[in-house]
């Protein structure tokens, strides 16, 4: 009779389990057997625009296990051998799989496929491996700031990674599939799977062999001058291209969680030109019909403007000097008398013209826009310090861009760093043309590109950057840099920007150094850095001197 009853309650349990509840049971058991993983699309490589990759994306493996399949009794054994094959720290690992609460803990990532191989000839039930893909930057600091880099997530975090990362990322896709109790795939089974879609490629317009030459110069000075940091930037006169875009010091992409992060300084950091912003008094000055290159000014050193006496940098005796003098020796004096005669307005329209006060629409991440005061806010004395380069702010970008300007001929075409995206297929789609702005006319243009020849010649400021064979046009700034940490004036800002073949040109190149603390005149410390980059890339782009000589001018009474 016992035996009876115990029977029966055995098969009530059997049609309960088989019969009344078997589909519960089944529907759990699938919960317990089906598993759903994340298909990582590929993301899209960043290239120069020569098609050499910047960033790209290579695959790798992850290291993976359910901590409910490690018995507690193994688990130091298991961490163990873990710890041995990957190089990892044992109790780390122990840590993790002691985490019974959840099926999957992360233990390595990015394992080469011997030590893979390694891992998985233990046998050790959970414990698996995940094709993955890793982002990798072969140029390591090469354009760090400008490219930016992906994150443990796979996001971009800054740069075009983050400004472009859905087109970059592509969309990952899905797949469901059965496996044991050990971890392992069940052949046979029912298996769901939505194929990911790769990322887009993108084209920058950069020259990966220029912006190399770039990043060298703008760092041995950086260092050779004690500055805080420095920016060199080369642009396309007649497609406003960014072939260079080079910052000092600079983010290691492939270790950026070790590596200080300071963004792209060239469109993020913004300072007082200085002397570079002579070149718009004088576009506002000849465009009104106030001077002429070689109108006479008797220049002193000094210069009384509402409650202050502004002088030049250095003191000298009343001399007559024609505009071209001016602009050639850089004279704040004689710029500031140009100025008188434009009157503040016409200077502040043509400040907004030249894009002062605006981002440059480069799309750049990071980018910002400078400052320039609204012109009723102007005090007696900053309509003078606005004349010579103190007063506003702007970004080294926006500085190469007034040359640009100028240098073609007076038309402003909107800075360019994206060539094209490249699909799936290889298939390259360019970017839309630049914007392009009448600034100024030809002639003013002309007129402002001779005095430019004759501040790089023997008698102006920036003699050192001359390069033989070569007609170059271009400007020194020297300018106080404004600090928080001394809230106030303290340290310079050290510039110089041109463009060559003066007489046909074709590349426009800026070098800015912040605080240097060994020289701080831009004829002196960044004149040299633009000689360096610019005969570089005329080198690399093959552009041969077009022959010619400049033609004489005066820059004075005596000559």
């Amino acid at each position: 009779m016992g035996m009876a009853v115990v029977m029966s309650l055995f098969a009530g349990r059997l049609v309960q389990l088989q019969g009344l509840d078997s589909k519960v049971f089944e529907a759990k058991a699938a919960t317990l057997r089906v598993h759903e993983e994340t298909l990582t699309a590929r993301r899209g490589p960043i290239t120069d625009i020569n098609g050499n990759e910047l960033a790209l994306t290579v695959e790798a493996r992850e290291i993976s296990a359910d901590p409910t399949k490690v018995k507690p009794a193994d688990r130091d054994r298991v961490a163990g051998s873990l710890a041995a094959v990957l190089g990892a720290d044992k109790a780390k690992i122990a840590a993790k799989l002691a985490q019974t609460g959840t099926r999957y803990t992360l233990l390595a990532s990015n394992v080469p496929t011997a030590t893979t191989a390694k891992v998985l000839a233990l046998k050790i039930g959970g414990v698996v491996a995940t094709p993955h893909y890793e982002r990798w930057y072969p140029g390591g600091s090469l354009a760090g700031g400008v490219i930016g880099y992906v994150g443990d997530e796979g996001h971009g975090l800054t740069g075009f990674e983050q400004a472009y990362d859905k087109l970059l990322a592509g969309q990952d896709g899905r797949q469901t599939v059965e496996t044991s109790g050990t971890g392992q795939r069940i052949p046979m089974t029912r298996t769901t799977k939505q194929e990911p879609v790769a990322g887009r490629g993108l084209r920058l317009t950069l020259d990966r062999d220029i912006q190399w030459a770039a990043e060298r110069a703008i760092t041995r000075q950086v260092a050779a001058t004690g500055a805080r940091s420095g920016s060199v930037i080369v642009m396309d006169v007649r497609t406003g291209q960014l072939v260079a875009m080079a910052n000092a010091p600079e983010v290691d992409l492939n270790a950026w969680q070790r590596t200080p992060d300071v963004g792209n300084r060239a469109v993020s950091e913004v300072f007082e030109p200085g002397s570079t912003n002579k070149v718009i008094t004088a576009a506002a000055a000849l465009e009104a019909g106030v001077v002429r290159p070689e109108t006479v000014f008797q220049v002193a050193d000094k210069y009384r403007c509402a409650d202050r006496v502004l002088g030049d940098a250095h003191p000298h005796p009343p001399e007559n000097l024609t505009f071209t003098g001016i602009i050639a020796e850089s004279s704040n004096v004689g710029t500031i008398m140009a100025a008188d005669r434009v009157g503040d307005q016409p200077l502040y329209t043509m400040l907004k013209a030249f894009g002062f006060g605006a981002k440059t629409g480069a799309g750049l991440y990071g980018e910002e826009a400078g400052l320039l005061p609204r012109r009723e806010t102007w005090s007696g004395s900053q309509r003078c310090t606005i004349a010579f380069g103190q007063g506003v702010s702007v970004t080294a970008l926006q500085m190469a861009s007034v040359y640009q300007t100028i240098a073609n001929g007076g038309v402003r075409l909107t800075p360019q760093i994206v060539a094209g995206t490249v699909d799936q297929h290889g298939r390259f789609v360019p970017a839309k043309a630049p914007k392009q702005t009448r600034v100024v006319g030809t002639r003013t243009a002309k007129d402002i590109t001779r005095m430019l020849e004759a501040a790089v010649s023997a008698e102006g400021t920036g003699s050192l950057a001359a390069i033989k064979g070569y007609r170059v046009a271009g400007k020194t700034g020297t300018a106080q840099r404004y600090d928080e940490s001394c809230r106030g004036y303290c340290g310079y800002t050290a510039t110089f920007v041109g463009f060559t073949p003066a007489d046909a040109p074709r590349l426009v190149a800026l070098a800015v150094l912040q605080a240097p603390e060994n020289g701080h005149f831009g004829g002196e410390i960044a004149a040299p850095v633009f000689k360096e980059v610019m005969t570089f890339a005329l080198k690399s782009r093959k552009i041969p001197p077009t022959g010619t000589t400049a033609p004489p001018v005066r820059t004075g009474t005596g000559g």
